[in-house]
Order: C-alpha cells, then sequence, then structure tokens
C-alpha cells in the first residue's frame, strides 16, 4: 500500500515487476472524501468522471485533495473521443488517465495522442497550470510523456478481437479489463445467471486473450473488483494494478455491516443514529434502553481496533 510518493516511472516499474498496487474508483464527486482516502493506504484513487457527476472544477478540488496524501491520481475520462476532458484531467495534475470503451486500435491510437505531448502526441501545451507547479513548464511537459500513465479500458466483444493490435500500440502503459461491461457486451449476461458469467469459460478464454497480449507487449494488467475475494486469483494471472470497487460501494457495505451488528445485538432491532463529528463518529443509543425520563439518546464511545483508525461500534474487524 501507500508509502512515500512514487514518480509515474518508478510506480510502472513496480507494476511491471509485479509488485502489486491496490485502487479505488472515487464516484462520489466529494473533494473531501477524496482527501481522506488519499491518507487510507490505497495505492492510487481514480477520480470516475465517466459514471460520476463531477465537472471540471469538482474534479479540480478533487484532485487537489489527493495530491495531499500518498496515492497517486487517475481520472476516467468519457472515452477515446474525449480530448478536453482528457486536457483537463492532465492539466490539473493528474497523474494518469484511464480511457474506456476502446474497440480498435485506430481508437487506441487516438487515445494516446490525446494524453501525449508532440511528437510523440497531439496534447496541447500551456502554462501555468498546477501540473507544473512543482517542475515548472519544461520540467513536467520534458518527462511527462515517460512519466505518465495512459490505462486503456478493455470492456467490450470487439476489444478483444482487436486486443493483439491494440496492445501492440506505443504508448500503452496499462490494459484495464472491465469485467460488467465485457460480459454485457459478449451477452453473457443473457446466458448465464448471476453472477455465474464471472467464472464463464467465455470470460476465462477474453481474460487469457487479454494476459497474452499484454505479456507479448509488457503492458501492466489491470481490471476492477468489488471487494477483495478474487484478488489472490487475479494476482495470480498476472495483474498487479487493480480497484477492490468504489467509495460509495465502501460506503454502502460498511454501512450494511454497522446496520447488520446492531440489529443483531438487540431483540428489539432499534433504529440507530449516527452524528459524524460528535467527537468521532459517535453512536447514539435509543432512549428505551435508557431511564424514562432520559434525553432521547445518549453518546456511546465506539471502539476501536488496536493501531487502527477506524472507530468501530463492536469488534475489531477491518471493513469489507
Amino acid at each position: 500500500m501507500a508509502g512515500e510518493k512514487l514518480s509515474g516511472s518508478e510506480f510502472k516499474k513496480q507494476l511491471h515487476a509485479g509488485q502489486p498496487k491496490m485502487g479505488l474508483f472515487v464516484n462520489s464527486h466529494s473533494p473531501t472524501v477524496a482527501e481522506q482516502l488519499a491518507h487510507s493506504g490505497y495505492d492510487w484513487l481514480l477520480v470516475d468522471t465517466q459514471h460520476g457527476p463531477m465537472g471540471f472544477e469538482k474534479l479540480s478540488a478533487m484532485l487537489g485533495g489527493i495530491a495531499s496524501g500518498g496515492a497517486k491520481s487517475l481520472v476516467r475520462v468519457e472515452g477515446y473521443h474525449d480530448r478536453g476532458g482528457i486536457q483537463q484531467a492532465l492539466d490539473l495534475g493528474a497523474d494518469g488517465v484511464l480511457i474506456p470503451y476502446i474497440n480498435t486500435a485506430a481508437e487506441a491510437r487516438q487515445a494516446v495522442s490525446c494524453a501525449k505531448y508532440p511528437t510523440t502526441g497531439t496534447r496541447s501545451v500551456y502554462f501555468p497550470q498546477r501540473s507544473m507547479n512543482k517542475a515548472g513548464l519544461l520540467g513536467y511537459a520534458g518527462t511527462w510523456n515517460s512519466e505518465g500513465i495512459v490505462a486503456l479500458q478493455v470492456e467490450t466483444a470487439d476489444c478483444i478481437r482487436n486486443i493483439a493490435e491494440i496492445a501492440a500500440i506505443p504508448g500503452v502503459d496499462i490494459l484495464f479489463l472491465g469485467q460488467n461491461d465485457l460480459c454485457m457486451s459478449m451477452g453473457l449476461y443473457e446466458k448465464y445467471e448471476f453472477p455465474l458469467m464471472y467464472t464463464s469459460p467465455e470470460l476465462n478464454a477474453a481474460t487469457q486473450s487479454l494476459v497474452e497480449a499484454a505479456r507479448k507487449n509488457n503492458v501492466i494488467l489491470g481490471l476492477f473488483l468489488f471487494g477483495t475475494s478474487r484478488v489472490g486469483e487475479f494476482l495470480d494471472k498476472g495483474f498487479s494494478f487493480i480497484s477492490i470497487g468504489n467509495d460509495l460501494h465502501h460506503l454502502l457495505t460498511q454501512s450494511g455491516t454497522h446496520v447488520a451488528e446492531t440489529m443483531d445485538a438487540s431483540p428489539h432491532r432499534p433504529v440507530l443514529t449516527f452524528i459524524i463529528g460528535w467527537p468521532h463518529h459517535t453512536l447514539l443509543e435509543p432512549r428505551s434502553q435508557l431511564q424514562p425520563f432520559a434525553p432521547p439518546f445518549r453518546p456511546v464511545k465506539p471502539q476501536r481496533c488496536p493501531g487502527g483508525n477506524l472507530p468501530f461500534r463492536t469488534g475489531c474487524d477491518s471493513p469489507t
């Protein structure tokens, strides 16, 4: 997990060597959430403008928050055609971009061109920008083509059919597997009951085609997962750049865990209320457990895991 912030080239070098880098997608369009996650230990965070509601001003604040921590920052843009989105994300200081819905080698070339400075690509140069605040115009622009991270998303049947040509495009750092959309594109949701499509022979064959093409061209393998149950499986397959979900999924799963634990703890199944920040993620117990004329709620000090930062109502299990 994240420690001292690495240069882009060192980050990629470690991924090539098989050192796992675990990350998270950020969909909440919250600079506060992005900043706190940057200090949580993830190696990278990706602001998802494809499926999130954030505009450029909000994106700027989120990337500024991530920059305060140790995580690398990426932005998922709309697609290979989204020159403006790629330009803004990189000018605002993102360490890289994830470009979705790549179907052909021509689309892959256009995606890479938008992200790279001439003469390798066609990215426009402008000063001052946040991306240049530390190294200056020449210090940033002169090294970006080797330091930046360009990831292409593999999520369609056409992409798999053309994966040998796509993987061979110069400047592609990461091929990022999107199993959900790929299953949809291949018609596997219609053929299999959930979740059998994710272990189907068709998806396994498509994944193997991706793995072989990436290995042949020395391209890093990445993918999106919900949770950690299959991380070991994909590490064994050579995937080193792995997302284990998104911030909203983390919120829902941990909230669900808290609700289930409190319901199990009381036969009356009271509705519990949290007041964030009083004094810290304070749990309030219902009046029925107190004296008849007591105030409606009283604060209860949460338990804390030894050496951890997150308060838990019961036990010391880490979040899902």
